[in-house]
């Protein structure tokens, strides 16, 4: 990507959060969720402080076998304290909507995680500061500024009755 991609997109993310520019192109991201991008999806919420469902785009990660959503603003991000609050619940929409369970990585294990993320999400690009093809340990020692969430399927309990199911 061209320099001033990168300049344009921290000057969007300026001290960690989404200013005036950011905030409605989010919007329609979290609105499309996934239409135009294979990896695009839209994380709804429960926000920790009005309690109102609270809808950002994201880019989901694959590893490994294994679905994952990582804070590319870092510790900061609101999604990321939403999800904690949630105690790790939320919903994904890309053309359908998944209840999903968000568990947080061990530090030791996000690394080849956040070199994948980078090589899918170029617009994350400009906000962790090594190159995607960097050696591992360089992913290895900042692992630990930037959450990583595996993203686990719920599966209604015994107690929900499924559509048609007989009663």
């Amino acid at each position: 990507m061209p320099a001033w991609w990168d300049r344009y997109h921290r000057w969007m993310y300026r001290a960690g959060r989404p200013n005036w520019w950011a905030r409605p192109q989010n919007r329609i991201s979290a609105v499309l969720g996934g239409l135009l991008s294979t990896r695009m999806v839209a994380l709804e919420v429960t926000g920790r402080r009005t309690g109102r469902v609270v809808s950002f785009p994201l880019v989901m990660t694959d590893y490994g076998g294994e679905r994952y959503l990582v804070a590319m603003l870092g510790e900061q991000t609101n999604w990321v304290k939403n999800v904690r609050a949630a105690g790790g619940r939320a919903v994904l929409r890309h053309g359908r909507r998944e209840t999903v369970r968000l568990d947080e990585v061990e530090v030791d294990a996000r690394a080849p995680i956040l070199r994948r993320y980078l090589a899918l999400a170029p617009g994350a690009r400009p906000h962790v500061p090594v190159d995607r093809r960097a050696p591992l340990a360089n992913f290895e020692r900042l692992a630990a500024q930037y959450p990583v969430f595996r993203v686990t399927i719920e599966r209604p309990g015994p107690s929900v009755i499924s559509r048609g199911a007989a009663r």
